[in-house]
């Protein structure tokens, strides 16, 4: 049986040790990737939750494991995630709508300690999100 996605949160153990994305970004996993820079990467998730489901991760992670690590050091990163989530979108050809998603720490589901937003779209979202 799959390890579900809140079980998998449960168990990561939040490290500043190299993560799954950091082999992404070296190109030692292969990955889906629609959209790189030189401070950002976004690759179509292996586990769609929707249609479109898109991970955007900053390519140095500078101690973000997670959005409550931020400090104000981080603001330009931030933005910029946020700026790519738009250009993706529109990429993708989302023009009716979609959601960013953030999980941090164990009770936000986060099963990844190097920050990453979540671009979902292609569906009707429903709220509350759960």
């Amino acid at each position: 049986m799959a390890i579900s996605e809140k079980d998998a949160a449960l168990a990561a153990v939040p490290s500043d040790a190299p993560t799954i994305f950091d082999k992404i970004i070296k190109k030692e996993i292969p990955a889906s990737v629609v959209y790189e820079d030189e401070k950002v990467l976004a690759f179509r998730d292996i586990d769609p939750q929707a249609p479109t489901h898109i991970i955007i991760i900053p390519k140095d992670r500078d101690g973000l494991t997670g959005l409550s690590k931020a400090e104000e050091r981080h603001i330009e990163i931030l933005g910029h995630l946020l700026y790519t989530a738009k250009v993706v979108a529109k990429q993708e050809g989302l023009d009716d709508g979609f959601r960013v998603v953030i999980n941090d720490g164990p009770k936000g589901c986060q099963s990844v300690y190097h920050l990453h937003i979540h671009l979902l779209g292609g569906r009707q979202m429903n709220w509350p999100p759960g």
